[in-house]
């Protein structure tokens, strides 16, 4: 490896996990950098206020917070590379990170890509993200106070959103294609007995109607084809997420649904590879959570760098 730099960590990943990672990293006196293809925050950036993160009494905007922890991680001498990650080398010492910069090599590497909602893919869809469609219940549930909204989906996401939402909503209304929840059994008893729930079974949504923000949804029942117009002041998209782990698929173990397998420790089947924030196997995915993994990895990496070097 002469003359190229080795990193004590690689981190790839620019959300609040991988940013506080950085932070951590660069505090404890390891070299660290960040690899992050557009800009900070990840799904976080995305948000156009944050109120559940704690320290921000009137909210904050996500870029903005996302910029914040850029700058505290950077200002503790963490280096940010913007470059897009093709293929990792997890295995390598040191282990290889190749981008459309060159290749970064590192002791160790932090994976924190996160995960995506998946969408219904309805026209509009995107352009509506903050105008009355929502992805995160816990996170946006709040500005639909008093007001009726429609949840789409029947898994356990779908199903915990929607008693979130009751509590929450003047009304809420399940959508589910199918005539039975594919949730646990401990969501439906719940559920049945929200008097503000109503279920809408064999039913999908086909248009989302709108002005400058969500006025209702159009449904279409598969048995009959009958449609109906709903009114509703938001959609939430319950249809489960896609974790960004194509970049390890063959190198990490993942689940059934490609989350990496990692608990709260962030420590994979790879010694020296850490997985933090959404992309890992977790109960709940939100900043905190996030900022918790950042925390614990650095904490295991300055362990696994005593050991090893």
């Amino acid at each position: 490896m002469n003359n190229i730099p080795v990193y004590d960590t690689v981190i790839i990943g620019g959300g609040p996990g991988g940013y506080t990672a950085a932070l951590y990293a660069a505090r404890a006196g390891l070299d660290a950098v960040l690899l992050e293809q557009l800009a900070a925050g990840g799904q976080m950036a995305q948000s156009h206020l944050v109120e559940n993160y704690p320290g921000f009494t009137e909210g904050i905007d996500g870029f903005q917070l996302a910029q914040q922890m850029q700058q505290q991680a950077e200002r503790f001498g963490a280096k940010t590379a913007y470059v897009q990650v093709n293929r990792v080398d997890l295995s390598a010492s040191p282990k290889r990170v190749e981008t459309t910069g060159g290749s970064f090599y590192g002791r160790t590497v932090i994976l924190a890509t996160g995960a995506v909602p998946r969408e219904l893919g309805l026209p509009e869809e995107k352009a509506l993200n903050g105008k009355g469609v929502a992805y995160c219940a816990a996170c946006d549930g709040m500005f639909y106070r008093g007001k009726t909204v429609v949840v789409v989906g029947g898994g356990n996401s779908a199903a915990a959103d929607a008693l979130l939402l009751s509590r929450v909503a003047k009304k809420v209304i399940l959508v589910h294609r199918r005539d039975t929840l594919r949730a646990t059994k401990i969501y439906h008893e719940p559920l049945l007995k929200a008097e503000n729930v109503e279920l809408r079974w064999n039913s999908v949504i086909t248009q989302l109607l709108h002005n400058e923000k969500v006025t209702g949804v159009r449904l279409r029942d598969i048995l009959s084809g009958e449609e109906t117009t709903v009114d509703c002041d938001g959609v939430f998209v319950s249809v489960g997420r896609k974790p960004a782990t194509e970049l390890v698929d063959g190198q990490l173990l993942l689940d059934e649904a490609g989350y990496v397998l990692a608990g709260e420790s962030t420590l994979t089947n790879i010694p020296g590879v850490f997985a933090v924030g959404d992309v890992r196997t977790k109960p709940l995915r939100q900043i905190v959570t996030a900022v918790a993994d950042g925390a614990m990895a650095v904490h295991h990496i300055e362990e696994y760098l005593a050991q090893t070097c």
